[in-house]
């Protein structure tokens, strides 16, 4: 018996086009559907944040544009946050309009196709099963976004206005006046001329300062590793114990000690050789002094750090070079270093970035001091200190969030280097 051959046809008539078209109005795609309950909470949301945030958004983007029309009435930047909070909050539902496109769109082929419209239940037991991961990540990023992304869009954008100590809100309007605010930064003569020694000094800072802590701190540790060396302990808790001490004492005890006229390096020590060393008064005996506090400061972690290690390596690679006849620095050279270096290198590379941005330091010590004439910063001011004085002290807002973003592109390039030689991003896309 013979059967004739049927055409097959689609399951059921439905154009996901036509479903995507739809959602240009949220929920109406959904109700196309026939997703009706998800259709009337999608319509809700999107009337509900129509009549909430447009008349916001709209005075928000003005006030971004603006920043203000009418001086001593208008506060530019309050006109400031709110375009900004403005900005993230359309960012955030272009995002939400764009699922409900894609939403209606998946529906409407999977419809098409042959599958049968979920219940209710089904749907919110699909959506809770897929989509709890982006429930527990969704509120900490809006929460990240409110306390992170939105202050940095704040400072990034004072980059680019006249917001300085004589044109401050609400008395003026702040203006957009481009690069101007960078362009002074490496034309202007002042600018430039404290730009390039606080930025020189900050890296010979954070190198000298940092590479001098280990190097104390390694050279102790192996020291005290040693067999021959007796009272491990009490010799170790000695050299703890300026870790144990606040910091902040530490620096303003050293800032007293190092005192031209009365402290007691000057006092007691170098007086009896006839000497008296400006250490506050000038640049080169300033920083001098700065980077001996910080190598007081930082090599006691270092020295712990070594120390765990060194106790972690083996004495029998020591005994087969014995038997090797290796002498006393091919044992250091090929056994203690390799191994120390490689335990503790990220921790070491964090030492640097930590002093990079050391700004306690700086500011007990002698807030940046001495002066330098011809310069609005101080011999010893690094970069986060100098934008601390031009905030707080100056009021120089546009030319603190300028250096500011240049400092932060400066630590995020290092920041990004490093993660990319680290050996978990090489292996990331392994798995």
């Amino acid at each position: 018996m013979l059967v004739k051959a049927t055409k097959s046809v689609p399951v059921r008539a439905h154009s996901p086009k036509l479903a995507a078209l739809l959602s240009v109005i949220p929920g109406l795609g959904q109700l196309y559907n026939k997703r009706y309950v998800k259709g009337t909470l999608f319509l809700l949301l999107a009337l509900s944040f129509v009549s909430a945030f447009s008349s916001f958004i709209v005075t928000g983007f003005w006030g971004l544009i603006t920043l203000g029309a009418t001086p001593e009435v208008d506060d530019s930047r309050a006109y400031l946050v709110q375009g900004l909070l403005s900005l993230i909050a359309v960012v955030i539902l272009a995002c939400m309009y764009a699922y409900n496109l894609l939403d209606a769109h998946r529906d409407a082929k999977q419809i098409s196709e042959g599958s049968r419209i979920p219940s209710m239940r089904d749907a919110f037991q699909s959506t809770w099963d897929q989509g709890f991961p982006y429930f527990i990540v969704v509120p900490s990023f809006i929460l990240l976004t409110l306390t992170v992304i939105f202050p940095l869009l704040f400072m990034v954008s004072l980059a680019f206005t006249d917001f300085n100590l004589y044109n401050s809100p609400p008395a003026h309007l702040l203006h957009w006046i481009g690069f101007d605010n960078f362009k002074a930064l490496f034309t202007d003569p002042l600018w430039s001329k404290s730009l390039t020694s606080v930025l020189s000094w900050t890296v010979v800072w954070t190198l000298v300062a940092t590479t001098l802590q280990i190097a104390l701190g390694f050279f102790l540790a192996v020291v005290i590793n040693d067999t021959r060396v007796r009272f491990k302990k009490i010799i170790r808790t000695v050299f703890i114990l300026p870790w144990a001490v606040p910091s902040f004492m530490t620096a303003l005890i050293f800032s007293a000690m190092f005192n031209d006229n009365f402290g007691a390096v000057n006092r007691d020590i170098f007086s009896h050789f006839g000497v008296l060393i400006p250490w506050l008064t000038d640049p080169f005996w300033a920083r001098v002094a700065i980077i001996f506090v910080q190598i007081w400061l930082g090599f006691p972690y270092i020295f712990t750090l070594f120390t765990g290690v060194l106790q972690s390596i083996s004495k029998d690679w020591y005994e087969a070079a014995d038997v090797d006849g290796g002498t006393r620095w091919q044992k250091f050279r090929y056994i203690t270093l390799p191994h120390a270096m490689y335990a503790t290198a990220p921790l070491l590379i964090m030492q640097y970035s930590y002093n990079f941005s050391n700004f306690n330091i700086i500011y007990l010590f002698n807030k940046g001091g001495p002066p330098v004439p011809g310069q609005n910063s101080g011999a010893t001011d690094i970069l986060i200190s100098w934008v601390y004085t031009l905030t707080f002290q100056q009021n120089n807002y546009k030319m603190a969030a300028a250096i500011s973003i240049i400092m932060g592109l400066v630590v995020a390039v290092f920041a990004l280097y490093q993660f990319r030689r680290t050996r978990a991003f090489k292996e990331e896309g392994i798995y």
